[in-house]
């Protein structure tokens, strides 16, 4: 029997929701909502140490819209959760406070750990038990706003070993990407605080025998790679993309303005100011790696979440 869910992710870029019904009989699920709204709930947060009155308001724009769909679905269950920016903020509780009265439940943030279990569960459901068999370990990448989730584990689900480092497209961004283009010396800045961080990672990428990549940048990425004219999930999940393509894809955008990235098909308008960072996450990880192929999901801590409502 199914269970209708409505599972919320609450990152420090974007705001999005999942209501599906779900089987955890035969692992079925049916979608009937998937959204997505950029709301920057973290935008100023590593420099304030609060989320700005700015960002709750365009969260909460989004939570109402939300609030709609939810109403006119009638869920079973619902969970929220927040990630990065809720976790850092000293005003959490005011952006908590606003969620119990649009949603009626209680957020969790959860912390690294937690966060980096659910994208694995999301990122590798549509992986197992499938025709084609996969080298492993997978490692998957998630690479959010704030921070980025490294998780190690095998094809059945169980997770070897996760490490979430505060290196995010947002976080970056407004740590070093300050002019348009941004020039080579603030590129590399972001390469060396990459590149510590990746040092202090409990997870070495090299271990990886298949790499899964999920969430926003990722996506964005193969887009181009695909070179597809406008932002395509069906044509975006699980291809399988040629690294050294990855890597020129890569370095084409971080060398572009915002306003020519906005001027991509593809390109959501409210990524294209912290794509080049976030890219620049993506393609640190994968020079660490030993792969050719990077693998691209469309299914990611959002699923997670979800399934984790019924399982």
């Amino acid at each position: 029997m199914s269970t209708r869910v409505a599972a919320f992710d609450c990152g420090t870029n974007s705001l999005r929701l999942l209501i599906a019904d779900l089987d955890p009989a035969n692992g079925s699920m049916v979608e009937l909502v998937r959204e997505m709204r950029i709301v920057r709930l973290g935008q100023g947060v590593e420099a304030t140490g609060r989320i700005s009155a700015e960002s709750l308001e365009r969260t909460f724009a989004a939570l109402d819209e939300y609030a709609v769909l939810v109403a006119d679905h009638q869920p079973d269950l619902i969970r929220f959760c927040a990630t990065s920016a809720a976790r850092d903020a000293e005003n959490a509780e005011e952006f908590k406070a606003g969620v119990r009265t649009r949603v009626g439940v209680e957020p969790e943030v959860i912390d690294g750990d937690a966060e980096a279990r659910a994208s694995y569960d999301g990122a590798t459901r549509a992986l197992r038990g499938g025709s084609q068999e996969r080298p492993t370990p997978f490692l998957v990448l998630d690479i959010g706003g704030g921070s980025t989730e490294l998780i190690l584990g095998e094809a059945d689900g169980t997770v070897r070993t996760a490490h979430s480092l505060d290196i995010g497209s947002v976080r970056l961004t407004e740590r070093h990407l300050r002019d348009d283009p941004p020039t080579p010396e603030q590129i590399e800045a972001v390469c060396v605080d990459v590149d510590a961080a990746l040092d202090g990672c409990r997870v070495d990428p090299a271990l990886a025998g298949t790499v899964v990549g999920v969430a926003g940048t990722v996506t964005t990425v193969a887009a181009g790679v695909l070179d597809l004219a406008a932002y395509d999930p069906s044509r975006i999940h699980l291809a399988d993309l040629d690294v050294a393509s990855v890597h020129a894809t890569i370095s084409a955008l971080v060398s572009m303005s915002v306003a020519e990235r906005r001027g991509l098909g593809y390109m959501h308008p409210g990524r294209a100011d912290v794509i080049g960072a976030g890219a620049l996450i993506l393609d640190r990880i994968l020079k660490r790696t030993r792969v050719g192929t990077l693998t691209v999901s469309e299914s990611d801590i959002l699923d997670g979440i979800a399934w984790s409502c019924v399982t």
